[in-house]
């Protein structure tokens, strides 16, 4: 049993521009002196006061704590967790400042979830870390933004369905992103380039990177996935031509990941992919080439250290305005595996842009989920889909502003 602790939730480096926007959201929609215990923490006590007063009514601000404490500071990190039932970490790359933040929590046993969409890191901590978490009860959930909410819990959401109107899970599920307006997150341009250069020290990371399978538990089977789509390709079930997704090379890790976590209930030969909607074949290529140009710029020293300087930076972020203004489509087709008249569509949209607005108050959800829901797993890295499921997503389509709406696949 957990011990009893004075939060239920601890939002971590909320002084920064994704924690602030946390902040804000979960003082919206929980409030403060209610039935969420939760606080905010960083290094900076004046920036996080700063936080409070603009996210709260001054009436209300003392009900907020204030926690402080140093990632660079193992000890100050495990007081920290200790506090909680809940650490909710904005603070990335998490590959140069998440770890002790992880370790501290699975040896405290307390659950935690955060936003990396950083294969390479996953992929240490999670062997890592995963007996401690086990032994504690902490239950470690990664990708708990737009990378990688929708897309597992939308593949998950899909099949639940298939086989509630059918009586068979689909065989494969092509997820298809439709229209999106917002901008790159600064934190997501500094995993990546972090990343990269993480690569040219250790060219290991790359073989990492590439597999399909990179996150499925240690002996889990691979299936017939191969890699990510790379060139522009048509799509017969849509009747559109698609170009390759930049986080395919995320999502369908952690969706590949869920389905093995579940124990391969939609068969060893599941198939899985994803990749970007285009008006014409002459769009699809120009974007396809534009993926891989943009990637393999990046992958040398110059191109990367000038990306820095002019791609946004980590706690840069748009507007209030922009946010509001931005949103986002998912398409996932289910393929029936005997009879196609009986595929089945799903259509996933956000109403904020899904770099910053929608993946604040994603990420929010989550961390109320582990917080204030019954738990459906034990201690152990876990994916959105396989710890939080259904619980969080009729939160996020009760509070987030995400929408799933099944449609004709004709």
């Amino acid at each position: 049993m957990m011990k009893k602790r004075e939060f239920d939730l601890v939002v971590w480096g909320a002084s920064g521009f994704t924690g602030h926007l946390v902040t804000e959201y979960l003082a919206r929609t929980y409030g403060t002196g209610g039935d969420l215990r939760w606080a905010i923490a960083g290094r900076n006590r004046e920036k996080l006061e700063q936080v409070r007063e603009e996210c709260l009514p001054r009436s209300r601000r003392k009900e907020l704590a204030v926690l402080i404490a140093d990632s660079t500071d193992p000890k100050s990190i495990a007081k920290l967790a200790a506090q909680t039932r809940v650490v909710c970490s904005t603070v990335g790359p998490y590959a140069k400042y998440g770890t002790p933040l992880v370790a501290a929590c699975a040896a405290e046993g307390v659950d935690y979830c955060d936003l990396t969409g950083e294969v390479q890191w996953m992929a240490r901590v999670i062997p890592d870390y995963q007996g401690t978490a086990e032994a504690s009860g902490a239950r470690i959930v990664h990708t708990c933004g737009f990378d990688s909410i929708p897309f597992d819990i939308g593949t998950w959401y899909l099949q639940q369905a298939m086989m509630k109107r059918h009586g068979v899970y689909a065989s494969h599920v092509k997820t298809r992103v439709g229209h999106t307006r917002g901008g790159a997150s600064g934190g997501t341009i500094a995993s990546m380039l972090n990343m990269l250069d993480e690569m040219k020290h250790d060219p290991s990371i790359r073989e990492v990177v590439e597999d399909p399978y990179a996150l499925n538990p240690l002996g889990a089977a691979a299936g017939p996935d191969g890699p990510d789509q790379g060139n522009a390709r048509f799509d017969p079930d849509f009747g559109q031509w698609t170009s390759p997704f930049v986080m395919a090379a995320i999502n369908t890790r952690v969706v590949r990941r869920s389905h093995a976590l579940l124990g391969f209930p939609w068969g060893k030969g599941f198939r899985y992919d994803e990749a970007v909607l285009n008006r014409s074949r002459a769009m699809a290529t120009v974007n396809a080439v534009g993926t891989g140009a943009g990637m393999m710029a990046l992958a040398l020293g110059p191109a990367r250290k000038l990306a820095a300087q002019v791609l946004p930076a980590p706690g840069d972020g748009p507007s209030r305005r922009q946010r509001e203004n931005g949103s986002w489509e998912v398409f996932f087709h289910g393929v029936h595996p005997t009879d196609r008249t009986l595929d089945l569509r799903l259509k996933v949209t956000g109403d904020m842009d899904p770099g910053y607005g929608s993946t604040s108050k994603m990420l929010g959800e989550a961390a109320v989920c582990l917080a204030l829901d019954e738990p459906a797993t034990g201690g152990g890295f876990w994916t959105p889909a396989t710890a939080l499921g259904g619980q969080l997503q009729q939160r996020l389509a009760n509070n987030a502003g995400l929408e799933f709406e099944f449609v004709d696949p004709a």
